[in-house]
């Protein structure tokens, strides 16, 4: 995948990992509830038009995804690079990581809690409604904007990347992470009626969601500090076969 050999054992749960982080963004409290209006700005319709059919949100839904993952594309080409700097310390780059993923992941948990990072920033866009460059544009704006779900769950991804010293990790894992987060995205905006109504029986557990979305930082920073990530991978191997065959 992109140049990452299947050898690079660590990557496999550092890959299932960042699916798994994609996906409960999708369903964090900063992102599910402004699903329907983001496709109605970006359409140039109302939520009731996007209901009636009056326009597809399809397109622009796809315009979007672009967006969000050519900034995530970037960061991870970025993060390989830092870990590659400073190859010779990546044990202790990677119990650093792990450390802060940790103090993250007790954050959402609500262990402790870390005023800034229930803060958020949007880059304006400006009124760019109703068109595909304008969707590529919002795309862009929300994948540079912290958000407090978003943003430690990236963070979360980027030390996983910096933590291997391959070219093509740090993309890999956050062109994954965009595929959790952007792949929900376009269903809703293929299966719009059906994705409100999912929306609504899924808002009730919003809070359930971001305290899983804390232990898996939690538990993503222990593997990093402990270095389990390696000897994770070797157990799905062994007990998965078919596994080796997607190098």
């Amino acid at each position: 995948m992109l140049g990452i050999e299947l050898a690079d054992t660590a990557f496999l749960p550092a890959a299932m990992v960042a699916l798994l982080a994609g996906i409960l963004s999708f369903l964090s409290p900063c992102v599910l509830p402004i699903v329907p209006p983001y496709l109605a700005y970006m359409t140039g319709v109302g939520v009731g038009g996007l209901k009636s059919g009056e326009r597809s949100a399809i397109l622009p839904a796809i315009f979007f995804v672009m967006g969000l993952s050519t900034v995530f594309l970037l960061m991870g080409l970025a993060a390989s690079a830092f870990g590659r700097m400073f190859l010779q310390w990546q044990d202790w780059l990677a119990r650093g990581a792990g450390v802060t993923v940790i103090i993250l992941g007790l954050h959402f948990l609500h262990v402790i809690r870390i005023p800034i990072l229930d803060t958020e920033a949007r880059l304006e866009t400006g009124d760019r409604g109703g068109s595909t460059f304008g969707a590529y544009i919002l795309g862009l704006a929300f994948a540079f904007g912290w958000t407090p779900c978003i943003g430690p769950q990236l963070g979360m991804i980027l030390s996983l990347a910096a933590t291997g010293g391959e070219a093509g990790r740090g993309a890999s894992l956050l062109a994954i992470y965009a595929l959790g987060l952007g792949i929900p995205f376009l269903l809703s905006a293929i299966f719009i009626n059906r994705a409100m109504g999912l929306m609504n029986r899924v808002k009730p557990h919003l809070k359930l969601i971001e305290r899983i979305m804390g232990l898996l930082l939690v538990v993503v920073g222990v593997a990093l500090v402990t270095g389990a990530f390696p000897a994770f991978a070797y157990w799905l191997l062994e007990t998965f076969p078919f596994l080796a065959l997607l190098g």
